[in-house]
């Protein structure tokens, strides 16, 4: 091999020739119909027919993981997303779809170490349930519907009250009494993070009523 690394040697051969000298003059390095130099990959076939087969074979299974996976969020994708628990793998959702989607009273939808996702649907009337988290924070926000959110530092004194609509996000701290209701007539549609998780991998509720037996029994 040449010794000057500055010059530029033609693939797919092994020539140690420059390419400025015959027979590789300089100007077909700009010929599309002829080799171009590769002054690092000496003697590699400049097309490799086993490298472009490996190459089509993983392009051809990842475009057909993306057209297959629910989870791509585009714009129009109304295809349902499977919700269960995805926890503790890495997972990216489109969060406003899996919360209209879900008609569940609460489905966990990830569970980690740290924190846990998950969506709930309160019916017209209906409410979250008067409770409080001692050791954990709760962030939540309202995709569809309206609701009165109340907080306070007893069951007996909820002095904070705001209303809550559509795109709306409040902060429930470790140790407040809390509740939300759902002032309108229709499904109230949210997600929940709990910081650190507060329900069991995989939780499903279907109904209030079956989350407060549940609950009983633990």
């Amino acid at each position: 091999m040449h010794n000057n690394m500055h010059k530029l040697y033609p693939a797919p051969y092994h020539a140690n020739i420059p390419v400025n000298t015959p027979p590789y003059p300089q100007a077909n390095m700009y010929n599309a119909y002829k080799m171009y130099p590769c002054p690092y990959l000496l003697g590699m076939l400049m097309y490799n027919p086993g490298l472009v087969k490996q190459f089509l074979d993983q392009y051809i299974l990842f475009n057909q993981y993306i057209s297959n996976n629910t989870f791509t969020g585009k714009a129009g994708d109304t295809r349902p997303i499977e919700l269960k628990d995805y926890g503790p793998d890495p997972f990216a959702v489109n969060i406003e779809a899996a919360a209209k989607q879900n008609s569940n009273f609460r489905i966990v939808l990830w569970t980690g170490s740290h924190l846990q996702l998950t969506l709930m649907s309160l019916k017209p009337g209906e409410d979250i349930g008067l409770e409080v988290h001692p050791g954990l924070d709760q962030f939540i926000r309202i995709e569809e519907g309206q609701g009165l959110v109340k907080m306070g530092d007893s069951k007996h004194n909820l002095n904070f009250q705001r209303r809550v609509y559509d795109d709306y996000a409040f902060i429930i701290p470790a140790g407040k009494w809390h509740n939300l209701i759902n002032t309108g007539n229709r499904p109230l549609k949210l997600y929940s993070i709990y910081a650190p998780p507060q329900h069991p991998y995989g939780t499903v509720h279907e109904t209030k009523e079956i989350a407060q037996a549940s609950e009983k029994n633990t």
